[in-house]
């Protein structure tokens, strides 16, 4: 059950097999191939021989070079003991990643929580329940197996297994592993996994160069075939090259003849690339999404269809055709460049990655939601591009970073001082409101988050990204999806239900506040007794023990505005309600933190906390106390992990 195997062959005067595997370029067995993490070691102490990369001793099952993967060896993490944790280092090196399309991480056996760290950092996970009435069932939804995606560039980490339960009567076994999904999809029992030491696994690999037109390796028969996909495959194909051009005619001793034909040459060569380069760009029109924006316009009201659609050629020039030193910042959706357009505006040009077909849906999505917004604390869209090989969004360009970075990264170029923070607050909870209650199709915004917070030339801030968010009909009161956000600003209630509602928003705004507040993280750092907490359980506990002052961020607590401090924190309190019902909108939270910012009259100073009710459990602490970026869960019980950090 493994791929379709390729037609490349291999380098001329090279050996083209080990055992059953046919070894095609740039691939090859010792000298042959094209780089030396391409070499294939073939070792014939098995019957038959079986190859391995020479780099790194995995063994090779399977290689396509028309789709730029090999199928390998990966190892399974197995753990039957009572040790609270165990980890297994997996190392991978460039131009190897293990394929977000193809692999799934999976995790077997109950009550554990298996997860991925890179760099000290959680970056995706899933956590199966226990249930042994469905222990027979062939499936993987949650109960005794659960699965999630991976994410992108994605070839050095730690894959870890941790028990969830406390005080079992015996050892329990865990798994966890990355295998090919069409593999693990046809396994007649799933559970046969739990007697393997490795499964098969697809990765991803591109050349650093071209083959610059010198095709003699690939003999007589063969010639070299190039593929761009972000970097390039170059593969020996089995066609004899066909003729780019017809000979019209040969007018022999003319000297006219020859210019005619070397004029006729010359236009059709000039149609030929023309024509090429249409088709190329109606291709890559088609795989960004045109067609999907096409029907999103024609079923909107709004003002979508006078977004502009830019030219490859004017955005290459506005970039200086991608120049690196015009990078803004990068990250697993795509590059930021700086760019100038030719009437004179500076721009943000952001250079989309799109692995597969849902995040080609948030990107479409972002392009349809930005183009109903007019706010000036929303970054405004300028337009998009289609035709290159991957999406580009063309965005106002915010010079003065994250919310985030001023929060927690404690700059001296713009101090954060209170009447600062109360500002920033007041504009933000503005834009919400407008989204909410303002705009011509009441939007959720589903990611909110310091990180998506931009502050323009003037400080004032912009709320940005969103590739996550929904517009909805006036009728209705909540969107039923599956859950996804980010850690430390995803609402409880949503995570339980499923049902996001203009309330989960503004808990995610109210862990902002508490942001701005205290100057912490939203998931605190790990102490010595137990893993790291989210912000808002510890800002919840303080309140009712009424000692918010002495978790105030000290670059505020030395300024005397106590009661404008209370009143700030008991909105925030109000905003983490667990039972949305009881918190407030965003046109509420907007009116009292202008109220503060006027003078100091909110009623809220003068409310008790014992009128909320936060019942904290430690199975809700334990759950919401993992440290990660951007999350997404399907809707059953299976917990899925999704990394995408923003650019």
């Amino acid at each position: 059950m493994y791929m379709e195997r390729s037609a490349g062959v291999a380098k001329a005067g090279c050996p083209d097999k080990c055992g059953n595997l046919s070894i095609p370029y740039p691939f090859g067995i010792r000298t042959c191939s094209a780089e030396k993490r391409f070499e294939i070691n073939c070792s014939t102490i098995f019957n038959p021989p079986k190859p391995f990369l020479s780099y790194n001793n995995v063994e090779v099952l399977n290689i396509s070079v028309t789709e730029g993967t090999i199928q390998v060896k990966s190892p399974v993490l197995k753990d039957c003991t009572r040790e609270s944790k165990m980890e297994q280092v997996i190392s991978l090196y460039q131009p190897f990643n293990y394929s977000v399309t193809q692999n799934r991480f999976t995790a077997l056996g109950c009550n554990s929580l298996a997860y991925m760290t890179q760099n000290g950092s959680n970056i995706g996970g899933c956590m199966p329940f226990c249930n042994n009435n469905t222990r027979k069932q062939n499936s993987c939804i949650g109960i005794n197996c659960c699965q999630t995606t991976i994410p992108p560039v994605f070839n050095q980490f730690n894959t870890s297994l941790k028990s969830t339960k406390s005080g079992d009567s015996g050892p329990q076994c865990r798994y966890a592993f990355i295998a090919d999904q069409n593999w693990f999809g046809n396994l007649t029992d799933i559970y046969s996994v739990q007697h393997l030491e490795q499964v098969p696994a697809v990765l991803d690999w591109k050349l650093s160069r071209p083959c610059d037109g010198d095709i003699s390796f690939c003999g007589d028969n063969a010639y070299c075939d190039v593929l761009v996909v972000e970097g390039w495959i170059i593969y020996c194909s089995i066609k004899k090259r066909k003729k780019a051009l017809i000979v019209l005619a040969i007018a022999s001793g003319s000297g006219l003849g020859v210019l005619l034909v070397m004029a006729v040459t010359w236009w059709l060569c000039k149609a030929l690339k023309r024509r090429k380069k249409r088709k190329l760009k109606e291709r890559n029109f088609k795989r960004n999404g045109g067609l999907l924006l096409r029907q999103q316009v024609s079923s909107s009201e709004g003002n979508v269809d006078t977004t502009k659609l830019f030219t490859s050629k004017e955005l290459a020039m506005a970039t200086d055709h991608y120049n690196k030193d015009r990078i803004l910042g990068q990250g697993g959706l795509g590059t930021v460049y700086k760019g100038m357009l030719t009437d004179g505006r500076i721009v943000a040009v952001k250079k989309s990655k799109i692995e597969d077909e849902s995040k080609q849906e948030h990107f479409i999505n972002e392009v349809v939601i930005l183009s109903k917004i007019n706010h000036r604390n929303i970054v405004k869209l300028h337009g998009c591009c289609l035709e290159t090989d991957v999406p580009l969004l063309v965005y106002e360009f915010i010079p003065n970073g994250t919310l985030f970075e001023y929060i927690h990264d404690h700059t001296e170029d713009f101090p954060l001082t209170w009447d600062i923070r109360v500002r920033i607050a007041i504009e933000i909870a503005g834009a919400l409101f407008y989204l909410h209650s303002a705009a011509s199709i009441p939007i959720y915004h589903r990611d909110i988050k310091s990180t998506n917070i931009l502050l323009d030339k003037k400080y004032t801030a912009k709320m940005a990204d969103f590739g996550t968010s929904k517009s909805i009909s006036i009728d209705q009161t909540h969107l039923t999806t599956r859950v996804q956000g980010t850690f430390g600003y995803l609402d409880p209630e949503y995570f339980q239900s499923s049902q996001f509602t203009d309330k989960s928003d503004v808990y995610s705004f109210g862990v902002v506040l508490v942001e701005l507040l205290t100057g912490l993280k939203p998931i605190l750092a790990p102490r010595a007794h137990d893993e790291g907490r989210s912000l808002a359980t510890h800002f919840i506990l303080t309140m009712e023990e009424n000692r918010i002052f002495d978790i105030l961020d000290p670059r505020i607590a030395k300024e005397d505005r106590k009661e404008e401090i209370t009143a700030f924190a008991n909105i925030a309190y109000r905003c983490l309600n667990l039972n949305g019902r009881k918190r407030p909108t965003m046109k509420q939270v907007a009116a009292e933190l202008e109220s503060i910012n006027m003078s100091y009259k909110s009623p809220t100073a003068e409310q008790h906390y014992e009128e909320f009710e936060y019942p904290v459990t430690d199975q809700l602490n334990g759950l919401w106390d993992l440290t990660s970026t951007s999350m997404s869960f399907s809707t059953s019980n299976s917990v899925k992990v999704d990394v995408e950090p923003l650019v």
